[in-house]
C-alpha cells in the first residue's frame, strides 16, 4: 500500500510516498480503507521529532496522522456486529502503534477506535473530527465544572478551541472566548456568550467580566502562565501540550492526553452524534492530494487556517 512518512525527522520535505506492506486486521480490530486523513498540529511535531521520547522502540520509517475517515475493508476476530463490512467510518489512529499513523491507504485500529462518519459529511470532512473534539472533550471533563458555571476558553477561533466552546455549550456552561478582531465572528457563532480580544492580558480581559475568576479554563492557544490571573482560587487550567505547571493560589493545572480517549467509544460515538445534529460543526480548510503532505504541513506551520488540512487518499 502506499504511505506518506519519513525516515529521519525534519523539515516538510522529509514526508516521502512509500511503499508499505497491507496490514492485516487481528483480533478486535478494524481495517479501513482510507479515503481522507486529517492533518493536526501533532503530526508536525511527530515529523520533527517532539514525539521520539514517546516511541523510544520504534523505528523508521515513521507514519504520522491520527484522524482518519474511509471505509471498512476487514474486519478482525471478535469485533461483533456494531460494525460492519462496507461502513463508513472514523476512526482514531495512534501513529505510535505498530501499524503506523492515518496517511496511508489502509490502517488497522481496534474496533474501539472506530465510529460511523457523520451522516451527510463527506470524507475529508468527517476526518477532521475526532482527534480535536475529543481533546475538547477531555478538556472539558478535566475541568469538572457543574452546568451553569461560566469557564474561559483561548484559541477559541482554532480547532480544539471551537470545539471546546460548542461542546461547553451543549453542558450548558457559559463561555467566555478569545479572538482577534477578524475571528470575532466565527467565535460568536461556536455560541461564546463573552469574546474578549487576544494578548497578553488575556487574564487581566476574563477577570474585567468575571471579577472572582472562573473556575475552569481550557487554554487551546497554549498561553500557559498568561491564563493564570484569569483563575479563580482553586480553579482548573486545562493545557493541551503537557505543561503542567507550577501555578499558584490553589490552581490546579491538567495536562490533557487524547490518547486516553482513543479507545472511548462511547465518548467518541457521542461526538459523531453532535456532528450529526450540528451541534458540532466540521471545518475544512483545504484538500490535498496525499502526495502533496509535505504542502499540507507547511501551510499548517505557516498559521491562520481556519479548520483542518485533509489528505485525500481516494
Amino acid at each position: 500500500m502506499k504511505a506518506i512518512g519519513f525516515h529521519e525527522f525534519g523539515g516538510p520535505d522529509v514526508l516521502r510516498v512509500l511503499e508499505l506492506p497491507e496490514p492485516q486486521a487481528g483480533p478486535g480490530e478494524v481495517r479501513i480503507r482510507v479515503h481522507a486523513a486529517a492533518v493536526n498540529p501533532t503530526d508536525v511535531l511527530l515529523r520533527t521529532g517532539g514525539h521520539a521520547v514517546r516511541m523510544p522502540d520504534r523505528r523508521p520509517p515513521f507514519v504520522p496522522g491520527m484522524d482518519a475517515a474511509g471505509v471498512i475493508d476487514q474486519l478482525g476476530p471478535g469485533t461483533g456486529d456494531r460494525l460492519g463490512m462496507g461502513q463508513h467510518v472514523i476512526a482514531m489512529v495512534l501513529f505510535t502503534g505498530p501499524h503506523g499513523g492515518a496517511y496511508a491507504e489502509h490502517v488497522v485500529v481496534p474496533a474501539a477506535s472506530v465510529v460511523p462518519a457523520p451522516e451527510s459529511a463527506d470524507f475529508p470532512a468527517a476526518s477532521t473530527l475526532l482527534m480535536n473534539a475529543m481533546t475538547a472533550r477531555l478538556a472539558l471533563d478535566a475541568l469538572a465544572v457543574p452546568a451553569g458555571a461560566t469557564i474561559a476558553v483561548t484559541g477559541a477561533a482554532g480547532a480544539v478551541g471551537g470545539y471546546a466552546v460548542q461542546l461547553a455549550k451543549a453542558d450548558g456552561l457559559t463561555v467566555i472566548a478569545d479572538a482577534a478582531p477578524h475571528d470575532i465572528d466565527r467565535v460568536r457563532g461556536f455560541g461564546a456568550d463573552h469574546v474578549v480580544p487576544r494578548g497578553a492580558d488575556i487574564g487581566d480581559r476574563i477577570r474585567a467580566l468575571v471579577p472572582q475568576g472562573v473556575p475552569g479554563l481550557v487554554d487551546g492557544s497554549m498561553q500557559t502562565t498568561r491564563t493564570l490571573p484569569a483563575l479563580a482560587d482553586g480553579g482548573t487550567l486545562a493545557e493541551l501540550r503537557g505543561w503542567s505547571g507550577p501555578a499558584e493560589r490553589g490552581i490546579r493545572v491538567c495536562p490533557v492526553m487524547v490518547t486516553d480517549g482513543i479507545t472511548d467509544t462511547e465518548r467518541l460515538d457521542t461526538l459523531r452524534r453532535y456532528a450529526e445534529d450540528g451541534a458540532l460543526t466540521l471545518h475544512v480548510a483545504a484538500v490535498l492530494p496525499a502526495g502533496e503532505a509535505a504542502e499540507a504541513h507547511r501551510m499548517l506551520e505557516r498559521g491562520g487556517l481556519r479548520g483542518r488540512v485533509v489528505l485525500n487518499f481516494s
